[in-house]
């Protein structure tokens, strides 16, 4: 069968291609600039709040925002669904809160950026412990680089000893890894639900737990009546929870959907790059070498993502959920 276009479609066609791409574009540049940024902004919110208060804030925040969303949907999911989704909130946006907040603490933002993009490594590990996930011997090779380079980092970050740094790093260490077990549960549990189903209902189920965090064991309510810089901390976290993770991941969504997972992949590799920057422009510790642990950890990264054998379309929400 031919398919002919007519004179008058086909620029149509080309426009609607032209004003797609555009959007890509500008949904990327959008999504590094907000995912690249968090690391700092996590860094301000402890200026203000301990690291339980910065990620019981956090998720709280985003939670309310995205409650419009998930109370519609509650009612349909089943039993066995909402089980999943629920440990999904807790794996993927509960303790990786909680664990960047306590990790920055004792390292620099820039680093925690860096040390981020572990996601995809532990990915492939984890899918192919747990979930049977087949891999190629690139792949393999790709975490072995990536996981080099990570050490790498932490022995030259912050200018501090490598014992200390690997205290605080081994936290971000345990976020990626249960961001890479949320990705393989998704993808395994969850594909038949739509993303904003999966966002909005995961982080009802985190918020719900946040929220007895935040009002049973923290001070935040007396600290802002008593306390009036406390609002700036929290101004900080509410951009953090609004626009780096509750939009930002509609932004991601959408982005699969009007692409390809292989292109919206890519703001795994660019992420580290605004976080180095951000860091930079704060006065933190860098150095030649780090370059060259850095190249290391995208080169693995980049190795890990090699043809279409690992997720691809979940890599990048490391984030997002950072």
């Amino acid at each position: 069968m031919v398919i002919t276009f007519s004179t008058t479609f086909a620029p149509t066609l080309e426009a609607n291609t032209m004003n797609q791409k555009f959007l890509s574009w500008l949904i990327i540049l959008a999504l590094v600039i907000t995912w690249g940024s968090s690391f700092i902004l996590i860094k301000r919110g402890l200026e203000y709040f301990s690291a339980i208060e910065v990620g019981a804030i956090r998720v709280v925040i985003t939670f309310l925002s995205l409650l419009p969303f998930a109370l519609p949907k509650l009612g349909k999911i089943t039993k066995t669904d909402f089980y999943w989704l629920s440990l999904s909130g807790i794996m993927g946006s509960l303790l990786p809160a909680f664990l960047f907040a306590l990790a920055q603490t004792g390292i620099d933002s820039g680093t925690a950026g860096l040390l981020n993009s572990l996601t995809p490594l532990f990915t492939l590990i984890v899918g192919f412990l747990l979930f049977g996930l087949k891999s190629r011997l690139i792949n393999i090779v790709g975490v072995f680089v990536g996981l080099a380079g990570a050490i790498g980092l932490i022995s030259v970050s912050g200018g501090n000893a490598f014992s200390f740094n690997l205290k605080y790093s081994s936290f971000i260490v345990l976020a990626t890894i249960f961001y890479a077990i949320n990705v393989n549960l998704i993808k395994a549990k969850l594909k038949h639900i739509n993303s904003l189903t999966i966002t909005s209902i995961t982080f009802f189920c985190a918020g719900i737990i946040a929220s007895i965090i935040l009002f049973s064991m923290t001070d935040v309510v007396e600290q802002l009546q008593n306390e009036p810089q406390a609002w700036i901390g929290l101004m900080y976290i509410a951009i953090l929870a609004l626009i780096g993770t509750a939009l930002a991941m509609i932004a991601f969504n959408l982005l699969i959907k009007i692409t390809s997972p292989i292109f919206a992949s890519s703001v795994t590799y660019l992420i580290p790059l605004v976080a180095l920057m951000w860091g930079f422009s704060d006065g933190e510790y860098f150095s030649l070498q780090h370059i060259i642990w850095i190249a290391m950890i995208i080169g693995g990264v980049v190795l890990v993502n090699k043809k279409k054998r690992l997720l691809p379309t979940l890599l990048s929400t490391s984030s997002g959920n950072t």
